[in-house]
């Protein structure tokens, strides 16, 4: 005979496969569902815990356990293409807002990754990027203004930031990409829709053209919650 929390997992996760749990639905309380499958609330947190880790459900602070999203891969890890690209490879609906396009100096850290001086002028672009509908990533990219005149008429909710590099023949060759685990401020968190303090993919990242020139370095923050990376990794002979 299957352990008893087994039994209770399987029948949530029917529920939520079914839609009769819904993305974005809470689910009824630990309380509520020990006695709807008349197994002790330990059993509950246990079945509830499995789906938790398996990306089926979050428990919120002051919400409840709720029915996520399904989680958006993302394979910028192991190719270069552009956000909507991306998207449109794994039937996901996309969709751009710029929050900020302005020059301004460039700092110390952005001098340094863009390989120019500091309190040279960059542009500084701030979008917040969609998914299904869902705010998902929060990015500012960092462009060098001697490389790219005459930027600042260009509407970059609807004109891909690389298709820009390529016609002005700086087309990206290769990228830097470092990755950490961040926690949301209260500004980030309202700007992606979820609780500050929550997890993030937290990436910085720096591209180069084929002449190997810095022609862009971006910060972007990814909600921890509905994306997944993916890796393709390739044995050296030898090894």
């Amino acid at each position: 005979m299957s352990a008893l929390y087994l039994d209770v997992k399987k029948d949530l996760l029917d529920k939520i496969t079914s839609g009769e749990y819904s993305e974005g639905t809470i689910i009824p309380t630990e309380h509520e569902l020990s006695d709807l499958y008349n197994v002790s609330r330990p059993t509950i947190r246990k079945a509830v815990q499995i789906l938790v880790d398996a990306g089926y459900l979050e428990k919120k602070k002051k919400r409840g356990t709720i029915v996520c999203a399904p989680k958006v891969i993302q394979d910028f890890t192991q190719s270069i293409s552009s956000f909507d690209t991306q998207m449109k490879r794994h039937g996901v609906v996309s969709k751009t807002q710029v929050i900020t396009f302005k020059m301004e100096e460039a700092s110390k850290e952005i001098a340094k990754s863009l390989q120019i001086h500091e309190k040279d002028l960059v542009y500084k672009l701030v979008r917040l990027r969609y998914t299904d509908y869902n705010p998902n990533v929060f990015i500012t990219t960092y462009i060098p203004v001697s490389l790219f005149p005459g930027l600042l008429d260009t509407d970059f909710t609807h004109i891909r930031l690389y298709d820009v590099f390529e016609k002005q023949g700086h087309s990206i060759e290769t990228i830097d990409r470092t990755l950490e685990i961040a926690l949301a401020d209260d500004t980030i968190a309202d700007m992606l829709d979820i609780d500050e303090g929550e997890p993030l993919f937290y990436f910085r990242s720096i591209g180069y053209d084929t002449q190997k020139n810095s022609i862009e370095y971006s910060i972007a923050r990814y909600r921890g919650d509905i994306n997944t990376f993916t890796l393709h990794l390739n044995q050296h002979k030898g090894d």
